[in-house]
């Protein structure tokens, strides 16, 4: 498979609608990947929490109609990184959505760790309550949003629940890069699974993004690895080596805990 990774920059001074098209330029010009990927709440950024009331929109918003045209345009498989999201209640959601060659909305995941130790997007947002896989012609995905990489048991979710390449989107920011790289290639060893992570470029709200996308193995080998500005980065792998290496290094079969409810005592 071929995987594009669109490591976008946000520009305060860069309209919403603005950066919509040209991350739809961006995404038309990976025409012949299998997969592209773009970053976290790249429309407004991750961390410009005041612009998240005003710039929410519906599932089937603006942003939706614009990445569905250019998966469409482009013939690929399109992981539109995530938006801000109104639900019909009125409540916010990090959402994420993927969409088929055709143009089609494939999947929706809405982020079910927020961040911001009760402030920001913690107490701003609500919190999805489901795991999103997703099956392409040669891997199932298994989907997942920046601070959601802290929490393993969530990844191991994903692959009981079938995934291969588990892919994240996040705003990550500079100063905790090292974690970045780190969890990265943790959640892919642990699960024996490709690890696809898209970071953003610039700043959002004056924090500095991390960007250093990141494309690991089962192994825990880095593939490709972005620097800090804005690059598209495209990398080749074979997802029959997730197989391979469940088979080679059967780790994940001989796990005792988390398989079902633990006995109470008599």
């Amino acid at each position: 498979m071929r995987a594009s990774l669109i490591q976008i920059a946000v520009d305060p001074d860069e309209s919403v609608n603005s950066r919509r098209e040209r991350a739809a330029s961006l995404v038309a010009a990976q025409r012949g990947a299998d997969l592209v990927v773009l970053p976290e709440l790249w429309p407004v950024g991750a961390f410009a929490y005041t612009a998240f009331e005003e710039e929410a929109e519906p599932l089937n918003g603006p942003t939706h109609e614009v990445m569905a045209k250019a998966a469409a345009g482009a013939g690929v498989w399109l992981h539109a990184g995530s938006f801000v999201e109104r639900a019909a209640d009125g409540t916010l959601y990090n959402t994420t959505l993927v969409f088929t060659p055709e143009g089609e909305q494939a999947a929706a995941y809405r982020k079910i760790h927020r961040f911001g130790f009760d402030k920001g997007e913690a107490v701003m947002m609500g919190a999805g309550d489901e795991l999103v896989t997703l099956a392409l012609p040669h891997t199932t995905l298994g989907l997942a949003t920046c601070y959601d990489l802290r929490f393993p048991e969530m990844f191991r979710g994903l692959v009981d629940a079938g995934a291969e390449t588990l892919v994240v989107a996040a705003g990550w920011p500079e100063r905790r890069r090292a974690h970045w790289t780190l969890l990265a290639r943790a959640r892919a060893v642990e699960n024996q699974a490709y690890v696809l992570a898209v970071g953003s470029a610039g700043s959002h709200a004056g924090i500095q993004q991390a960007g250093h996308s990141i494309v690991v193995d089962p192994w825990g080998e880095v593939l490709a690895e972005a620097g800090a500005d804005e690059e598209v980065l495209t990398v080749e792998f074979d997802p029959a080596k997730v197989v391979a290496t469940r088979e080679q290094f059967p780790a994940l079969k001989d796990r005792r805990l988390g398989l079902e409810p633990p006995a109470h005592p008599l």
